[in-house]
Formats: C-alpha cells, structure tokens, sequence
C-alpha cells in the first residue's frame, strides 16, 4: 500500500528527530518543527493511521511514537537527505590508507577503524570471498637456511606472508627462478582455480615440484577460512555510547553479539545486488534493537566483500550512507594503485 506525500513527510519527520534526540515523539513536536501548516488533530491522526499500518510504534498510552523498522527501511531507502562528507572527514579516510597497508587483514583493519572512528559506532570489514581474488605475483624470498617466505600478491591485496621448509643445499637463485615460474602459472587466476592446478602447472621441473605444492597447499589454507585474517571488526565499545543500551542485559547482548564471528556473518552476508544492505533487528525482552548497514567493495564488477557499521537502529542513515560510499570507491581506488 502506497502513503501519501503527507504520511511520509511525517515519518521523514519522526525518524530524524528520534535520530537525533532518542525520545518519543509527540504530534505538536512535528507541528512545531517541521509541519506548521498542518493542525495538532490532523497529525494525531495520521499518526494513529501509520501505527496501526506498522510504521510507528507508542511505547506508552500517553507518551509520543517512536519509528519501527518498517519506518527506518522506508527511511534508508526513500526519505533520509543526503549528507556529503566534510573535508576533514575525507582527509581522515584518505590518511587511514596512505600509509604502507597491503595485506588483506591490514586493509580490513584499517577500513573497520576509519568507519568506527568518523560515524561513532561499531566498524566492520570483511572479505566475502577470498577464492575470487586473482593472483598478480608470487614472490618466494630465503629467510634462514632451512625457510622461505612466501608473498601471494592477489586483487585485494598481499595474503598473509607464510613461511615454508627448505632444503639448506638449495641455492639462492632458484628462489628468483621459482619466483618467476610461479607468477607465469598462477597469475591471472583465481585462488579457487589455483587450489586446482591440474590445468595450470604442467610439465613443472622437478625441482621445484616440492615448492609449487607448498605454494598449492598454502592457497588452500587461505581459502578454507582457517585464516583469521577476512573479518575486522573495531569499536565494540561504542555501543555502550548509546543510550539504547544503558541496561546492562541489552549491552551485555549486543557485546556478545559482536563477540561472536557465526552471528554476526548471517547478517552481512546478505543476498542482493544492491550497493547498500541494511539488516533491522527488532527488541526483545532482554535484547535491545539494532541495525546493520553495509556497502559492496567491488573491484571490476565483482563483489569481494562488505564494509559497514552496527549500531541502533536510530543511527544516522544519510551520515552512515555517506561515509561508506566513500570508503568503498576508496579501496576500489587503492587496489588500482598497488598494481
């Protein structure tokens, strides 16, 4: 059922006051402050028409409404003004990715932090997919006599350095060589094709068979997700900030919530194509409500992965919009100047 023009000038009006003060909102404070020309009796029953049709909800008899989730959703995708960064604010995300950040968990660390730092919530990062990546180089370095340093440099950046055995009677150039051979096998395919290399690497020397199965062995590691490097999260600590979580049953969930990697994935890993996902969840007696807003990171139409915050759901959309859209075409950016 479609609204008036009207009903959603009101919602627009009650999201962005609660957003801002947290308190229920009454009929005369929407005719004070954003709908003069509309009467006291006209918005009270309006504002009984949008509760009984989902969008409000009154905490008490007497006490004004407050947004559902239907009514951030409405907001999010059709209401909410939009907000442009200021110039500090972009300098900070340009600065949190000027210095040398190449690994992947590097990346997602610093991404989380910046989004933590400028929107006052909780800031994640992760990798969707870490088999999509595509393989620019290998480099194979000796570190001691009997190991060697492995660097896979990918699409979204340097995998984890990881260390291999080694002959000591090995001699120092055919580290070079192997390096060079491994980045004509590989380069240009996907980790998951490499963990497959039948049709890859064929008529290999001998002598390097043992490193290209180390190699192998350690893309599979990073594709199983046994690495902990494809989720960040910063600023847990924010949610006690706000005032939805004063009770200490409702904070203390929302911190095991953000403790616990299995519950939270479900709800960033999201389906749908659309360039933002927002994901409300409602209260319950001993929980309190919250929202989850991510953008896509792509990289040449693919989707790699989220960045996003968790926070209440009175958050500041249009703010919270604006910062990670910016942070996306950011990191887009920066994996086409590593090249």
């Amino acid at each position: 059922m479609s609204l008036s023009e009207r009903k959603e000038k009101i919602i627009q009006a009650i999201v962005d006051e609660y957003i801002d003060t947290c308190e229920p909102i009454s009929s005369s404070d929407i005719q004070k402050n954003y709908l003069p020309e509309l009467s006291s009796a006209t918005i009270r029953n309006e504002l009984s028409a949008l509760s009984e049709m989902g969008y409000l909800d009154q905490p008490h008899t007497s006490a004004g409404r407050v947004p559902t989730a239907q009514a951030y959703q409405l907001y999010f995708e059709k209401l909410m003004s939009k907000k442009a960064l200021s110039k500090s604010e972009e300098q900070l995300i340009r600065k949190a990715f000027e210095g040398k950040i190449n690994e992947i968990d590097e990346v997602l660390r610093s991404t989380a932090r910046v989004i933590s730092e400028i929107t006052s919530l909780t800031g994640i990062a992760y990798v969707e997919d870490i088999k999509k990546a595509k393989i620019s180089s290998i480099k194979i370095f000796r570190i001691t006599e009997d190991s060697a340093i492995v660097i896979i440099v990918t699409s979204l950046g340097v995998l984890k350095d990881s260390f291999i055995g080694i002959s000591p009677d090995v001699p120092d150039d055919y580290f070079r060589n192997a390096s060079i051979i491994a980045t004509e096998a590989f380069a240009g395919h996907t980790i998951d094709e490499a963990i497959s290399p039948e049709d890859i690497i064929k008529d290999i020397n001998m002598q390097y068979k043992a490193t290209f199965e180390a190699i192998v062995s350690l893309l599979k590691t990073y594709a199983s997700g046994s690495k902990n490097y494809e989720f960040a999260i910063e600023g847990s600590s924010k949610i006690l900030d706000q005032p939805e979580y004063e009770d200490v049953v409702k904070a203390r969930s929302m911190l095991k919530l953000l403790e616990s990697k299995e519950k939270l994935m479900p709800l960033l890993s999201s389906a749908g194509d659309s360039e933002f996902t927002l994901n409300i969840q409602n209260a319950s007696s001993d929980e309190a409500d919250y929202a989850v807003l991510t953008v896509n990171l792509e990289k040449d139409g693919v989707n790699l992965g989220k960045a996003g915050v968790i926070g209440p759901s009175r958050m500041d959309y249009s703010k919270v919009t604006a910062v990670l859209a910016y942070i996306g075409n950011m990191l887009s950016k920066l994996r086409d100047e590593d090249k």
